[in-house]
């Protein structure tokens, strides 16, 4: 299975808060989200535009991967389980999320 091997205080800058995805580290003050509050790369510590409805979710989206260690493949057939199910489709997408092996 395919995993992010990159560096993840890279995601967590991506997204401006922290993920706790280092372990120990991103508890204490040398955590890069706390030392270089911007975005990573080449434009990242430049002014930010508004971002859209779209923009918003789409951060919200990749937020989730993120957290979780999914590809979007993976993500996507989550949420096609979840859409499935009776009930709201936000609540049975994170039931199943946390019922994963690896998460538990």
């Amino acid at each position: 299975m395919a995993r992010y091997t990159g560096s993840v205080c890279k995601l967590c800058r991506r997204e401006r808060q922290k993920l706790f995805l280092k372990g120990q580290k991103c508890y204490s003050d040398k955590c890069p989200v706390e030392i270089r509050n911007y975005p990573p790369g080449q434009h990242g510590n430049n002014r930010r535009a508004k971002i859209s409805e779209y923009g918003v979710q789409l951060r919200e989206k990749q937020k989730i991967k993120r957290l979780y260690g999914l590809l979007e493949t993976q993500f996507r057939n989550y949420f096609k389980k979840a859409n499935k199910q009776k009930g709201i489709t936000g609540d049975n997408l994170v039931k199943i999320l946390e019922s994963r092996l690896d998460n538990v």
